[in-house]
């Protein structure tokens, strides 16, 4: 959770009232956000100025900055109208060439004209680059911000993607003329690592570096790093131009939006903003940015107010909406839809659970019945039913004298393949982009490589070694909308001088009486009913051979039979990959049979 720092006789003028600190704090509380420090005490023995430090939800970038929060308040409570943010007709172009698909390659851009900053607003105009560039841009790799002063440049703009030592620019703050891999090369230095030497290893590595240039070929910014000396601006500077580049549009409209959004309102023509055409030349599309379309989404009254427990009318709803900075009205002749229009500062608004929550803060939650009229299946807590089957795992593996470990959920790429003698068909295993350590390259597929590496930490401890552990593991699935999911499953290992097949087979068996399944002989064949039993496989590699076997499941009379599970002798290969020097048997089942 952002927490941003305000000063506090700057946000009571612009709130219109000097609260106290148990007034603020609970202004704070209604609306959702938090006080979390009022340094006046300590302030003023140092002769400064008093600052409040505000937590404010992740999700909020309208509230990065000193103006989205007194903007936000006073709509809260009734002092202050949403902005009608005016888009004027663009007078510049900026064009993506198709180089840049190699590395960034999406743009937008905006123009504040005839803006007046003061020492304040200029402060606060930088720090919410700062904030959204930490936040939202993740550190600009996903988006990066740049502005420039206007009067200093000229237009049309073109945004190319060019190898590190065909271009040149003096860097902002410096006053030496330095090719794209120099600059690079300048940030790389110890004395840059914690300033913007921690964003070069965005381009580093790419054949090509994005750049921005006017139309006299000078270097506007060599995004995501540094802007030029020649652009820069100032706290005189009237005319300010945004680019912002991407490896996101949506996100690159986000960003642009909340920026022009916030400080607009310092135009000398209030709220409005200049637009840009962005022309996208490897398939001709050309869009005007930003983009102020508000968007409109249909909520029930009816599922406002049951989740609620209120019996509002589509004006009471309405009303409190509208101290959130949310605009509804009657969907047509339907008298349980309202139509609320979201404003450009409200990216968070995705759903209507999103509007519902809105609605109940404009309420006031503390204003909201405290008698039984909320809705059981919203409001009363209850433990999924996978987690109460994974409970009776628990129970059952402890009981029979197996400890339970809790490895992490993500490993290394050979130890979810190649240690356990597998191949990745790359149709299975969810592998992360951009991995911190070569230690969790993919989300495991199995228990085992999380067990025994547990193993290996503790195989000084006295023998046998037999552990357990009920976890998630996660699949890829092209067709769901997440494209995987997860499965709960429950694995045990025993590790001795022997292989122990005969006492983690013994194990499967308690787990089984556990939940009522019965042994079924000669492969269930000449059984009915809910049962179980095990068949050779000679196809799982990580056993021994002839010594591995899959465990068939049929949950009822006439059912289909499934393979559940598998246990077997781990074959040596995979003990000494580990670095295991015992022998050892696994079992590993699918928990969710059994819901």
């Amino acid at each position: 959770m952002p927490t941003i720092s305000v000063y506090k006789q700057q946000l009571f003028d612009l709130l219109g009232k000097n609260y106290s600190n148990e007034e603020f704090d609970e202004l704070c509380f209604e609306f959702g956000i938090e006080l979390d420090e009022d340094t006046t005490e300590e302030a003023l023995k140092n002769n400064e100025e008093p600052e409040l430090k505000i937590e404010i939800g992740a999700n909020r970038y309208d509230l990065l900055c000193i103006e989205g929060i007194a903007q936000s308040l006073n709509e809260y409570v009734g002092r202050a109208e949403t902005p009608k943010y005016k888009l004027a007709a663009p007078t510049t172009k900026l064009y993506i060439e198709p180089s840049t698909e190699q590395i960034r390659p999406y743009a937008a851009a905006a123009i504040l004209r005839n803006i007046k900053f003061d020492e304040r607003s200029y402060a606060s105009f930088i720090a919410l680059q700062d904030k959204l560039h930490s936040n939202l841009c993740r550190n600009r790799t996903l988006v990066a911000m740049g502005t420039h002063d206007l009067d200093s440049i000229q237009g049309p703009f073109h945004y190319k993607a060019l190898p590190p030592t065909d271009f040149k620019f003096v860097p902002l703050f410096q006053s030496k003329e330095l090719t794209g891999k120099e600059v690079v090369d300048l940030y790389k230095t110890p004395e840059q690592k914690n300033n913007l030497g921690r964003f070069v290893h965005i381009i580093e590595n790419s054949p090509v570096y994005p750049v921005i240039f006017d139309s006299q070929d000078q270097v506007c910014s060599l995004p995501p790093l540094i802007n030029s000396e020649r652009s820069k601006i100032s706290i005189d500077t009237r005319n300010v131009f945004i680019e912002v580049t991407a490896t996101d549009r949506t996100k690159a409209e986000v960003v642009l939006n909340q920026l022009v959004a916030m400080f607009s309102r310092y135009c000398e023509d209030k709220f409005s903003v200049e637009a840009v055409e962005i022309v996208s030349e490897h398939n001709n599309e050309s869009r005007i940015t930003p983009n102020f379309t508000e968007r409109k989404i249909n909520v029930s009254a009816e599922y406002i107010n049951s989740c609620l427990g209120l019996q509002l009318s589509l004006e009471e709803i309405c009303a409190c909406l509208k101290k959130m900075s949310l605009h509804g009205k009657p969907a047509g002749n339907d008298k349980d839809t309202i139509e609320v229009s979201i404003p450009i500062t409200r990216p968070d608004i995705l759903h209507p659970c999103d509007v519902l929550e809105d609605a109940a803060v404009g309420y006031g939650y503390n204003n909201l019945p405290k008698h039984n009229k909320l809705s059981n299946a919203n409001f009363v807590a209850a433990p999924l039913p996978i987690n109460k089957v994974s409970d009776i795992f628990r129970i059952a593996s402890s009981q029979a004298s197996w400890l339970e470990v809790l490895p992490l959920t993500l490993c290394s790429h050979d130890e979810n393949f190649k240690f356990l003698r597998l191949e990745d068909d790359g149709t299975t295993a969810v592998k992360l982009a951009n991995p911190k350590t070569a230690e969790y390259q993919v989300v495991r597929t199995s228990l085992l490589s999380g067990i025994l590496k547990t193993v290996r930490e503790n195989r000084k401890q006295a023998l046998p070694i037999k552990v357990f552990e009920s976890g998630d593991v996660v699949f890829k699935n092209p067709a769901l909308e997440r494209k995987a999911y997860n499965e709960r499953h429950w694995a045990a290992v025993y590790v001795g001088k022997n292989s122990g097949f005969e006492i983690i087979q013994g194990l499967l068996g308690k787990i089984m009486q556990t939940f009522r399944t019965s042994w079924l002989p000669d492969y269930g064949k000449d059984s009915d009913g809910r049962g179980y039993w095990i068949e050779e496989d000679t196809s799982i590699p990580t056993y021994f051979p002839g010594r591995g076997a899959k465990v068939m499941f049929r949950s009822r009379q006439g059912a289909e039979v499934k393979q559940i599970g598998h246990l077997g002798v781990l074959h040596p290969e995979v003990m000494n990959n580990f670095e295991i020097p015992y022998a050892g048997s696994y079992v590993e089942l699918n928990s969710e049979v059994f819901l």
